[in-house]
């Protein structure tokens, strides 16, 4: 009896292992391209206006020359309702004296998200800005992207450095000075003596 359990069991394994998943990570399958396998390198998720806007980059570390894409999902916070217009997608260099704007593209709505795809030819920051309209109100919605490696210290390293660097220097020079002060206090003691 418990052979037969066991091979009815073994068969059943075999015939229903061949099941295709419809969802995986709870996005359709049908929608998966080469590089929706990977995660989002970032994930940022604001509230605007009337608006809740959720933002990822794909893929996870775009890199220069290699096509990537950018999903925005926006929905009203009162009722959950996703925005149903056009989205305009611009990108400028994430510095100070860069104030050159390029239009990557206007996106309709597709599936309740707006992608857009994007190359960059060199490695860098970057700063997306998604622009739309709603009822009369205008929307624009920063978000940061780094393309290729980031520098492994950031401004923020590197200004702790610069700072640790900085107190070094001054501890040696304050140590060497009062050297200096207690050699001539002893030199000066050691001269009256003398006399």
């Amino acid at each position: 009896m418990q052979l037969r359990n066991l091979i009815i069991f073994m068969g059943l394994v075999v015939f229903t292992g061949n099941a295709f998943a419809h969802h995986v990570l709870g996005r359709p399958s049908y929608s998966l391209g080469e590089d929706s396998n990977t995660p989002p390198s970032m994930q940022v998720e604001t509230q605007i206006g009337k608006y809740y806007v959720t933002y990822m980059a794909f893929p996870a570390f775009p890199k220069p020359g290699e096509s990537g894409r950018v999903n925005l999902y926006a929905s009203r916070i009162d009722n959950g309702i996703p925005f149903n217009g056009k989205v305009t997608f611009k990108v400028r260099d994430d510095s100070f004296f860069s104030s050159d704007e390029e239009i990557l593209g206007t996106q309709d709505i597709d599936d309740g998200v707006y992608r857009q795809g994007f190359v960059f030819n060199k490695a860098g920051h970057y700063i997306i800005t998604a622009e739309f309209e709603s009822e009369g109100a205008p929307y624009s919605i920063d978000f940061p992207l780094q393309i290729g490696e980031p520098f492994p210290i950031g401004p923020l390293g590197i200004s702790v450095s610069v700072i640790a660097l900085l107190l070094l220097f001054v501890n040696i020079t304050q140590r060497k000075r009062l050297a200096r002060i207690k050699a001539s206090q002893h030199h000066q003691k050691v001269q009256h003596q003398k006399i």
